[in-house]
């Protein structure tokens, strides 16, 4: 299981005198890469007007903009909550960028009360996430609001 207390302690240090979003972005998706296994994408997606645009991440090449409510990370952003997804072919409208993911998490990013983007996750394997999962990465989530203008 991995310890997100010690991952976000990680992101706190990578953070420290940066208030970058794009620059801190980057940062915490490479940590999240290397320290989470089972993970073939993960990344951020922005917030612009009613789609959201694809931000730092490591992983394939992605799907560049996705509406709002479109989707596993649109729905997030739409429904201000993480979601976690077992098996993405079950989910109505799910995207797929990469046709080898099979389940995903995706975590809204809120400031201030606004959606500006989301913490998108994917791995092969069904069922990888769970809500443990998911409340780890709302910690990292928020740690890069707060790190981040």
């Amino acid at each position: 299981m991995t310890d997100f207390g010690d991952l976000e302690r990680q992101a706190r240090v990578l953070f420290e005198g940066e208030r970058d979003p794009v620059a801190n972005a980057a940062n915490l998706a490479a940590l999240i890469w290397q320290a989470l296994p089972d993970v073939n994408w993960a990344g951020f997606y922005f917030r612009k007007g009613h789609d959201l645009v694809l931000g730092p991440f490591q992983g394939r090449p992605a799907c560049v903009r996705i509406a709002i409510g479109k989707g596993v990370c649109g729905t997030a952003a739409a429904e201000r909550r993480a979601i976690v997804v077992a098996d993405v072919h079950a989910f109505p409208g799910h995207i797929a960028c990469d046709t080898a993911s099979r389940s995903e998490v995706v975590v809204p990013l809120i400031r201030n009360g606004e959606v500006v983007g989301v913490l998108d996750l994917d791995s092969p394997t069904p069922g990888r996430f769970s809500a443990a999962d998911a409340a780890g990465l709302t910690g990292l989530a928020r740690a890069w609001v707060s790190a981040s203008d």
